[in-house]
């Protein structure tokens, strides 16, 4: 099976190089800067006692002229409309694209352009994140994909997917409820993004501070709402066990968004959180708490977007 990994960020790279290690057929579609970067020093994994190497084949938009068999996508959804259009040379009739991106909308938009047909639905989850050489660093040892169609029948292209992540060591599973899925790890990482972006601070640091135990179940119970509103009810498990991370002392958590936060990165505050409080509204769901962290996530944004260009301008 020929496999595109549409991206060699800290998701993309982390199980592309668990295919390529497992000696899959393995292409990475990567942007011309980080092409020069995994030349140089390859493809690298390191963290929790983990050093390794690959060489990885790479390919750029331009160099795309063949349908694979398999397209994982991972990248950020504020560079979702460009990777669509990178990729597109490789959906063929037969192609199955599987996206790991946060959220839902990527779905709508990836079903408009090639048809509901060939996108399956995916959930990534992953503590990883890039240090300043382009490698990628485990932070946790949790690195589990959950794969499924957006209908929820079994199929024999999910089954083959699922064989081919598994034969590779990577911990996968195969839901007939991915939509639901999506929507519960959407409800996650709503949750803990607002609680550590608002506070500017660890889970930790947050139920340190008088009164901040609360705060994360009470975005949780707003995320949670939504959710449920849509038909893909949170379960009662995975609410306590949300609920126990929110609330955790001492606990040294923050996602990837904190830290885009943190270091004046931009975040990906309208596919995350716009969307969800725009749902919301549709539903007729009240959400205060989300809609704040909507709103504070808008300033960053901004003031990232005002930077970037004073930075042209010299």
């Amino acid at each position: 099976m020929r496999i595109l990994v549409v991206g060699a960020g800290a998701t993309g790279g982390y199980f592309g190089a668990r295919l390529a290690e497992a000696g899959q057929d393995v292409t990475f579609l990567v942007r011309p800067q980080r092409a020069a970067i995994l030349r140089e020093r390859g493809l690298r994994i390191t963290g929790l006692g983990e050093e390794t190497v690959i060489t990885p084949r790479l390919a750029t938009a331009a160099e795309l002229s063949a349908p694979y068999d398999l397209v994982l996508l991972s990248v950020k959804a504020t560079a979702l409309g460009q990777a669509i259009d990178d990729v597109a040379p490789a959906i063929g009739p037969q192609t199955a694209i599987v996206p790991f991106l946060n959220g839902m909308a990527h779905l709508e938009t990836l079903n408009a352009r090639f048809g509901a047909q060939p996108v399956l639905g995916g959930v990534a989850k992953l503590v990883t994140t890039l240090n300043a050489d382009g490698d990628i660093v485990r932070l946790a040892p949790l690195a589990t994909l959950t794969i499924g169609e957006q209908d929820g029948r079994p199929s024999a292209r999910v089954d083959k997917i699922h064989s081919l992540l598994d034969d590779a060591g990577i911990d996968v599973s195969a839901s007939a409820d991915i939509v639901g899925a999506m929507w519960h790890k959407w409800v996650f990482i709503t949750t803990v993004g607002a609680l550590t972006c608002l506070m500017r601070g660890t889970v930790g640091d947050v139920v340190a501070a008088p009164g901040g135990s609360g705060l994360g179940p009470a975005i949780l119970a707003e995320a949670a709402a939504v959710s449920a509103a849509a038909g893909s009810p949170v379960p009662d498990d995975q609410l306590a066990a949300i609920t126990a991370t929110v609330t955790q002392a001492g606990s040294p958590f923050a996602p990837s968004m904190y830290r885009d936060v943190a270091h004046e990165r931009p975040t990906e505050v309208e596919h995350v959180f716009a969307d969800l409080v725009t749902r919301a509204r549709t539903l007729s769901v009240g959400t205060p708490l989300l809609d704040l962290a909507t709103l504070h996530l808008r300033v960053h944004q901004h003031r990232t977007a005002d930077r970037a260009l004073e930075h042209l301008g010299g």
